[in-house]
């Protein structure tokens, strides 16, 4: 089947045109909601309330395959992990006989959280997809499956330059 060509998003010309400007306005749209509902209800990051949801669906895990998962490096993964003990919601246990290694589970506290705030996470996910048909929401799930594949290989081979937020600048730009 031939792909359709004469869509805006396979050649952009202004940023109304660009697929992941889109991907953005949406979340952020959304997203806000979720911020709100985590931070206001419950005192926690979108990013601890990412970590509380893996560790309450996955069961207990290494600091590193929780990095994995919730697609973040090490240094972040850490970070939140301290703050996210440090608040009694998760809780970090020694693996016998290896003194490097550790598994990260929910406490009560975090069950608890988790118990009350994805209930309404999940109200809010309805909602956005209420006016979408099944088939529709099929069809996206295969569409978003396929661009994460893709994104990862470009991930693989793209050399893009590596950002110095720091100094507000690519690592590739000059300096002024």
């Amino acid at each position: 089947m031939p792909k359709d060509r004469s869509h805006p998003w396979r050649q952009p010309s202004e940023l109304d045109d660009l697929f992941l400007y889109h991907l953005a306005r949406l979340m952020s749209a959304t997203g806000g909601m979720v911020v709100r509902l985590c931070e206001g209800g419950f005192g926690i990051t979108r990013r601890e309330w990412r970590m509380l949801g893996l560790l309450a669906d996955k069961g207990a895990m290494q600091p590193s395959q929780l990095a994995e998962l919730a697609q973040l490096d090490r240094t972040r993964t850490s970070r939140t992990v301290s703050t996210l003990i440090a608040k009694g919601l998760v809780q970090k246990q020694g693996i016998a006989g290896d003194g490097r290694q550790a598994l990260l589970r929910l406490s009560e506290a975090g069950q608890a959280l988790h118990a009350a705030l994805f209930p309404q996470i999940q109200r809010i996910n309805q909602e956005l997809l209420a006016d979408i048909g099944d088939a529709e929401l099929q069809l996206l799930s295969q569409l978003f499956a396929r661009i994460r594949v893709r994104a990862a290989a470009m991930q693989q081979q793209g050399d893009f330059p590596k950002a110095e937020r720091r100094r507000g600048r690519s690592s590739s730009r000059p300096a002024a």
